[in-house]
């Protein structure tokens, strides 16, 4: 009897290999996402399938913001919003790489080194709180945290709105933005936030192959999705077209930063921090809030390993992944990062 079973266990695993071996996984995979294998979620979460990249909720209104865009974009790469007159909003969010910066924590007034990394801003419209630590309910309100900093941009707002309003041809941008010449600090910031709204995504392979190339994705990316949604567990938090639900976690990083407790004061909140999309997470790094992490092979090891189990978050578990397994799931996150939208820098107004 007890050598049937064995049998028996043996056949079923196989049958498993089978059924999502590479040539399978590419038809099960090419089926309409409500035909893919369930996700492996955790009891309670709210999740969404991945998609496609969403457009921003402002493409259709492009035309008619027009000009409000166009003051934004001249306001975010200004380095006059600065006490210094040497720091923009772009210092940080540099279009040419992928809206960040490059450096493990962002360089502010006077080279002061800032607490943490500077995110990348592409489809930012999407996130319900702002800054790591989800201070910010806004782009409007986000906006004034930086050039009020006194370790970013060190400059006070009634300062700097005087100092625009002597700037003939902001006077003229205002103008065509909103009917008036004036400037203030509600218009100023709204501005920069219609432009931020803009920033998206380019489409990556992994769009390309739900919109219909098959052959968008190789053997091994589409093991690297299969484990993605299933045994690597990454879905209980990156989930939805943008890869991130939206919330916040602790997830063994931390390093003694408070996080979301900062805002929330409530001990559960201690050491979360906002889920980072994973769009373009391989043109993003370093990575994780304070840009400590500067291998992805290092936080999948992570991830992996029983070590990290510290934070009482049961959403983090041992993996067990093989090193074929960290290989694919790897390989997915390049197959979904891509080289940002081309992007013409503005003609600054004198």
């Amino acid at each position: 009897m007890q050598k049937t079973l064995v049998i028996l266990a043996l056949f079923i695993s196989v049958l498993f290999f089978v059924s999502f071996s590479k040539e399978n996984l590419r038809d099960i995979y090419s089926r309409p996402a409500s035909q893919w294998p369930k996700p492996t979620i955790d009891d309670g979460i709210k999740w969404k399938e991945l998609g496609i990249l969403p457009s921003s909720p402002l493409e259709n209104k492009k035309d008619s913001l027009k000009d409000v865009i166009e003051l934004g974009k001249a306001l975010f790469f200004d380095t006059r919003l600065s006490g210094s007159g040497k720091i923009s909003c772009a210092t940080c969010h540099n279009p040419e790489l992928n809206w960040t910066d490059g450096k493990e924590k962002s360089i502010g007034h006077e080279g002061t080194i800032n607490k943490r990394n500077s995110p990348t801003i592409q489809n930012t419209w999407f996130y319900a709180k702002l800054f790591w630590d989800g201070r910010s309910s806004s782009l409007e309100d986000q906006a004034f945290g930086p050039i009020n900093s006194e370790s970013e941009m060190h400059h006070e707002m009634p300062e700097l709105v005087g100092q625009l309003r002597n700037i003939n041809g902001y006077a003229v941008l205002f103008q065509k933005a909103f009917g008036s010449p004036a400037i203030n600090p509600h218009n100023l910031t709204e501005a920069i936030a219609t432009f931020e709204r803009t920033v998206v995504s380019n489409k990556n392979r992994f769009d390309k192959f739900l919109e219909g190339d098959k052959k968008a994705l190789t053997n091994s990316e589409l093991k690297g999705l299969h484990l993605f949604r299933t045994k690597a567990r990454c879905m209980n938090c990156h989930n939805g077209p943008l890869l991130t639900d939206n919330q916040f976690h602790n997830i063994g990083f931390s390093l003694n930063d408070n996080g979301y407790y900062q805002v929330t004061h409530k001990d559960e909140d201690l050491g979360k921090f906002k889920t980072p999309s994973l769009r373009d997470v391989m043109k993003t790094g370093p990575w994780m809030h304070n840009g400590k992490s500067t291998s992805m092979e290092e936080i999948i090891e992570k991830l992996n390993s029983a070590d990290l189990i510290t934070n009482n978050n049961p959403l983090i578990r041992p993996l067990s992944l093989s090193k074929k397994e960290k290989n694919d799931l790897l390989a997915f996150l390049k197959a979904i990062s891509v080289s940002p939208v081309e992007f013409k820098k503005p003609v600054l107004p004198k």
